[in-house]
């Protein structure tokens, strides 16, 4: 009988071993490259955060500057508004006194022609205007309370303290600037007598 001896070559696990070694080799490169992406990812999104951070730092100074010059303006703005003439023309002014003495004027008050008063066609009532006489420069201060003038190309009808002011009785008419101011809302507004006539007259009846 013969023997017959088969030889087998360790080829395969030295196979396996080198690539395994091979492997480990990829995986540790794969790992290195993973670990360097993480740290480029890393110092981007922090170069991100700071970039974002200047920009809302640079926003955040800008807002507030021009919040500090928007309230700095503001009080101006306001001063600027109520100074400004709410209506301002140029017309004919008269006078009128002696016939309406002790008359009731159209806001329910009663005319005296030695107050600083004047009748417009549709400034409202309280209206204060400055009247500005054109052929001498002289300036009066006057308090709508009636309604009028009621002759043709007249701007406004002043009482005879008002004229007299302007220096403007002599001549009867005289042309003027009108340049009205503001008026103070009050709470409650003044009957007139009429008004008042009216409902103690509607209480009675009832």
């Amino acid at each position: 009988m013969s023997y017959q001896t088969v030889t087998h070559n360790n080829t395969s696990s030295k196979n396996e071993q080198l690539r395994f070694i091979s492997c480990s080799k990829c995986l540790s490169r794969k790992v290195l490259i993973t670990a360097s992406g993480a740290m480029s990812l890393r110092e981007w999104l922090a170069g991100v955060s700071l970039v974002t951070l200047i920009g809302a730092l640079a926003i955040s100074g800008c807002s507030s500057k021009d919040s500090n010059e928007q309230g700095k303006l503001a009080p101006q703005e306001k001063e600027s508004a109520v100074n400004k003439p709410l209506h301002k023309e140029v017309g004919k002014a008269s006078w009128y006194g002696p016939g309406f003495q002790g008359q009731e004027t159209a806001n329910g008050e009663t005319f005296n022609k030695n107050e600083m008063t004047a009748a417009h066609p549709s400034l409202p009532m309280g209206t204060m205007a400055k009247v500005t006489n054109l052929e001498n420069g002289k300036k009066v201060e006057v308090r709508i309370n009636d309604r009028g003038p009621f002759a043709e190309n007249r701007a406004i009808d002043l009482s005879s303290a008002a004229a007299n002011k302007l220096d403007m009785k002599k001549d009867g008419t005289t042309e003027v600037k009108i340049e009205s101011k503001p008026v103070k809302k009050k709470s409650s507004t003044r009957k007139s007598s009429k008004e008042k006539l009216r409902a103690k007259r509607a209480k009675l009846s009832n």
